[in-house]
């Protein structure tokens, strides 16, 4: 890839920024090779100064002064580092808990929460340091540029949007010699990693290479936060959760705060291979993906809540609520947080949350997490009442078969009706 490549001026969306306009731009900045060749590139071929920012979600393994050293290196006017994890947990995760959030029946939405967060504080650091612009390093083919670009429009109007590795189609190769040509260091100092690699707090996906052949069997190689279940411990763990209004609040007894209670729900998970997710996805813009997932503090957490909140609500609520679930899931997967659907559903969700207080003990062993106990003052359960060694009180048995014939009173009419 050159420096001389053309800055597109073609434009399709009104966010979209026209490049005598772009003077000053906020970067997403990882640190990584896409956002770095884009930091100086944007300097070059846009004669544009550019503020960095950096969002802490909870990504394990990153050093956060390094990333803003090499940043203000490559000639950014500042790298400002956020930590967000807090925030995230609250405000992103906690409600997806509530929503026994799944994309697809198996994706945890870990990345399409934390786009939303990342975008909004992009347009409160852009205004605060007099940006006009916001870049982003999301392809053409994937959902982040949905989810970030329909967060800027949304929230300011005013500012544009440049999406240079959209823009110049470039592939990994081009972006390495990009790189050497102009002295940028390669982030672990690894110039071609074997897959593409987003992860946060909530877990981590892996794309490229053989994931990419669906007749490809997992290699060992792509599971860096998880134990293979092959070589997971031999003695199963038993775990409690502890919830409150749909929130976990404690592990084995021990309360602790949202963040923590995630980071050592996942550690206990990862050890016994629990998390593990071969998906095959629908993407918002069309394409159907394979994605390698793991997410071991959801594999422990959402499993727990949905069979806490099953236990305290009504048979009506529990065949409901998984349709409101699935629409909270779709709306957040395809970039539509700020939409008023969600709030709505949100709603819904807090107050059915309202009951659900109690604890549930699961059993991990060698990649699978299953529940064994259950419990709370809230439940919708008698254990007199669900005995078969138990009689009268609330529920009369002898009144059973009045309610059998008026229960099946139309199915019999009906079935007599059509085979008569």
């Amino acid at each position: 890839m050159s420096s001389e490549i053309e800055i597109p001026t073609t434009r399709t969306a009104s966010y979209e920024a026209d490049p005598a306009q772009v003077h000053r731009v906020l970067l997403l900045y990882s640190g990584g090779l896409d956002t770095s060749v884009m930091l100086k590139w944007i300097q070059d071929s846009y004669g544009a100064e550019v503020v960095c920012l950096t969002v802490n979600l909870g990504q394990p393994g990153e050093d956060y002064e390094v990333i803003k050293g090499k940043a203000l290196k490559l000639g950014a006017l500042d790298c400002h580092v956020v930590d967000a994890r807090e925030e995230f947990a609250r405000e992103f995760i906690a409600p997806a808990i509530k929503a026994n959030a799944l994309y697809g029946g198996g994706y945890p939405l870990f990345t399409a929460l934390g786009r939303p967060l990342i975008a909004k504080l992009a347009v409160e650091y852009a205004r605060r340091s007099g940006c006009d612009t916001i870049a982003h390093g999301c392809t053409g083919k994937g959902n982040d540029q949905v989810r970030i670009e329909a967060t800027v429009a949304t929230l300011a109007p005013e500012l544009k949007v440049i999406a240079p590795v959209r823009s110049w189609q470039m592939g990994r190769e081009e972006e390495i010699a990009y790189a050497r040509e102009h002295g940028i260091p390669i982030k672990g100092g690894s110039e071609a990693t074997p897959y593409s690699i987003d992860d946060n707090l909530w877990g981590r996906s892996s794309e490229g290479r053989w994931i990419e052949d669906l007749d490809h069997a997992p290699e060992d190689d792509v599971f860096q936060l998880i134990t293979r279940p092959e070589e997971a411990p031999d003695e199963p763990e038993t775990v409690v959760l502890s919830f409150e209004r749909g929130i976990p609040v404690a592990l084995n007894g021990e309360r602790l705060p949202l963040v923590e209670l995630i980071e050592a729900a996942a550690e206990i998970a990862a050890r016994h291979g629990v998390g593990i997710v071969d998906h095959i996805e629908d993407r918002i813009v069309g394409l159907k993906v394979r994605d390698i997932y793991e997410a071991p503090a959801a594999a422990l957490l959402l499993p727990a809540h949905q069979e806490l909140e099953r236990l305290v609500c009504t048979i009506h609520q529990n065949q409901f609520k998984p349709e409101l679930d699935r629409q909270w899931a779709y709306l957040v997967y395809a970039g539509l947080w700020w939409e008023p659907l969600r709030g709505d559903l949100d709603a819904y969700m807090d107050r059915v949350n309202e009951q659900v207080t109690g604890k549930i003990g699961l059993k991990l062993y060698k990649g699978h997490a299953r529940v064994i106990t259950r419990s709370s003052p809230n439940a919708v359960y008698d254990a007199a009442l669900a005995s078969f060694s138990e009689s009268g009180g609330l529920f009369s048995q002898a009144a059973s078969p009045g309610f059998i014939e008026l229960w099946s009173l139309q199915s019999r009419m009906a079935w007599r009706l059509h085979n008569e």
